[in-house]
């Protein structure tokens, strides 16, 4: 199933007393490029959490965001910087003396200092909160994921529509193209008939075949047209796969875009030479959706 690059999964949970929060998010990018923002002390999940969303995703720029609460039955200590209270408490009484000024230090003032208390957290379980982060990604992989795919599954239909499109003027192209070489020849003629005109000339029906015939090699496109169809049959089925196909597509389109240009270099009809601009417009619309491809 094709997959667009473009998601979004969210997963909100409480897991034995602790709230869990998994946001996954991303565009499109030409290789697989990781960003994850975890908690301050809780870095040892990044480079799980890379793995765990690469066995499922190949492409993309792929942002993660992590929320981890504290469990309420956590033990917490919280011990006193004695020294450092003992040097604002000196300090204050220096000032005090210095200036003449009331010294009204108290416990609530003296609290407001930085690093007066140390809070010590008991050791936490890595492996226990790691699954259960990946429990909660899990299922915010799998929204994000499903989002992909309904883009994919949109972008697909887009897709197949104008190389439907493309098919179409190809046909009309290939109809159109021997009716060109049968009016070179008739204008040829005519032009041949003109000059001659009052000359007891004949016509060397055998060199205007010549020249007719170098001009329907010049003007030939049929060759590129049996290409373009085949590569348009590669398409198809890429789009029925279910491995990402993003590149493989995106060099289809590149060959379909040289074999348009020959088309469009060899054509000497007016009428034709808009169909080729036609097919081209269709390919680059079609381009700019296989870049947002998984």
């Amino acid at each position: 199933m094709i997959r667009s690059m473009t998601g979004f999964g969210r997963c909100e949970t409480e897991i034995d007393g602790r709230e869990i929060t998994v946001e996954i998010k991303s565009v499109n990018h030409r290789y697989f490029e990781f960003s994850c923002r975890s908690p301050r002390g809780y870095s040892f999940i990044d480079d799980k959490l890379k793995s765990f969303i690469n066995e499922k995703v190949s492409r993309g720029k792929i942002d993660v965001f992590v929320g981890i609460g504290a469990r309420d039955d956590t033990p917490s200590e919280v011990s006193v910087n004695h020294s450092l209270v003992s040097g604002y408490l000196n300090a204050m009484k220096e000032i005090a003396d210095t200036y003449g000024i009331e010294n009204d230090a108290t416990v609530v003032s003296i609290s407001r200092f930085p690093d007066v208390y140390t809070v010590h957290k008991a050791a936490e379980d890595e492996e226990k909160i790691t699954a259960d982060v990946l429990s909660a990604a899990q299922i915010a992989l799998d929204s994000f994921i499903e989002m992909r795919e309904r883009e994919g599954e949109k972008m697909k239909a887009d897709i197949l529509s104008r190389a439907n499109t493309i098919l179409d003027i190809v046909s009309q192209i290939e109809q159109r193209s021997p009716q060109t070489v049968e009016e070179y020849e008739n204008r040829l003629l005519e032009r041949i008939r003109q000059t001659l005109d009052g000359l007891n000339v004949e016509i060397d029906e055998q060199r205007v075949l010549t020249e007719v015939a170098v001009f329907a090699d010049k003007v030939a496109v049929a060759e590129e047209t049996v290409r373009l169809r085949s590569h348009f049959e590669q398409l198809n089925s890429f789009l029925e796969q279910d491995i990402p196909v993003g590149r493989k597509i995106d060099f289809i389109i590149q060959e379909m875009n040289r074999e348009a240009n020959t088309i469009g270099s060899k054509v000497q009809d007016a009428e034709l030479a808009h169909k080729v601009v036609d097919i081209k417009g269709e390919i680059e619309k079609i381009r700019e959706q296989v870049q947002n491809i998984e």
